[in-house]
């Protein structure tokens, strides 16, 4: 097959590295599926492998990118053949398995799921491993018995991947949702995906009491850190908050007070290594209630070329909603 095009982290004498380079067929770790990729996103975590930001990459050379779709050029596994159209989310591709900003990737089939088909590989890559979290989150509260009879749902980091596709969701099933961010000029934009109520992330930055005022029976947050615990401290009496993220950090400062005085539930959302039951869950429940015209508004494409730049742009709050990578 040759040589094909991929973006290419390293870490050396002279620091890290990242930038585009030809890789050869040769060089594709072990895998029982090679896909041609035409597809790809960008995800917090994307931004922070592309920067070196934080010590996302485990393998040196690396390949970044945790999803990509595309389509089977070779197969020996018995859910696959050439021509099947597939996605990718997690598994540690990117991280320590070479991942999706490139032409070709080689993987585990088991790592794969079949490209849903109500959606195309660009809309699949606009959902990408935030929007299938978010699904993921939207699952836990429900399976948690939580419904909209119970209050509204509050959305911190309502503005990127995971926040825009949670708030679409929520609303689409029936849920009050109040978006918290820190870019209020985005006002118009989570109103239009479905968002009730906007309040500034200021409301839930600082250091915050052991319990406040009651505000939401459930939630979806991204963030962690100080927001998560005053979050926490405003949930209802037998609410939840499903966390799946740490935008802020990874510490926790709250106390036992919300758990044991208000029964309030802490849902861990992991989606990398989810079984694959529980990702056709997530996909089934995307591709029958996450509106294309929502879906729409939220995407923007880029070229692949563009894709190293849009990781410095990912962490500092400058990227609304979600970034489809147009690879082939």
């Amino acid at each position: 097959m040759g040589t094909f095009k991929a973006v290419v982290v390293d870490k050396g004498d002279q620091g890290y590295s990242c930038g585009f380079r030809s890789f050869d067929d040769a060089e594709l770790m072990e895998g029982d599926v090679t896909v041609r990729v035409t597809h790809s996103t960008v995800n917090y975590k994307d931004g922070l492998a592309l920067t070196g930001k934080a010590p996302v990459v485990r393998r040196f050379p690396m390949i970044p990118g945790i999803d990509f779709a595309g389509v089977v050029e070779a197969s020996s596994h018995p859910d696959y053949k050439p021509g099947d159209p597939v996605v990718l989310n997690g598994w540690g591709v990117g991280e320590t398995h070479l991942g999706g900003y490139a032409e070709r990737a080689r993987v585990k089939g088991d790592w794969l799921i079949p490209l849903p088909k109500g959606l195309s590989a660009a809309q699949a890559m606009a959902i990408g491993t935030a929007g299938y979290t978010a699904a993921l989150a939207v699952i836990a509260l429900e399976r948690h018995g939580l419904t909209p009879e119970r209050g509204p749902a509050v959305v911190t980091g309502a503005a990127g991947g995971v926040g825009s596709v949670a708030i679409a969701l929520l609303a689409k099933r029936g849920w009050r949702v109040i978006a918290s961010t820190g870019r209020p000029h985005e006002a118009d934009y989570l109103r239009g995906l479905g968002a009730d109520e906007i309040i500034d992330r200021a409301e839930l930055t600082g250091p915050g009491k052991p319990l406040a005022k009651e505000r939401w029976a459930a939630g979806v947050d991204s963030v962690g850190s100080t927001t998560l615990a005053n979050v926490l401290s405003m949930t209802r009496y037998n609410g939840a908050i499903a966390a799946c993220g740490l935008a802020q950090g990874m510490d926790l400062p709250t106390s036992v007070a919300p758990f044991i005085l208000r029964g309030v539930a802490l849902l861990g959302v992991d989606s990398v290594m989810a079984s694959k039951e529980r990702r056709f869950e997530a996909w089934a429940l995307l591709e029958r209630d996450l509106e294309p015209s929502r879906l729409a508004a939220i995407t923007t494409t880029i070229p692949f070329d563009e894709v190293i730049g849009m990781g410095a742009k990912i962490l500092a709050g400058e990227v609304r909603g979600r970034v489809v990578v147009e690879i082939g």
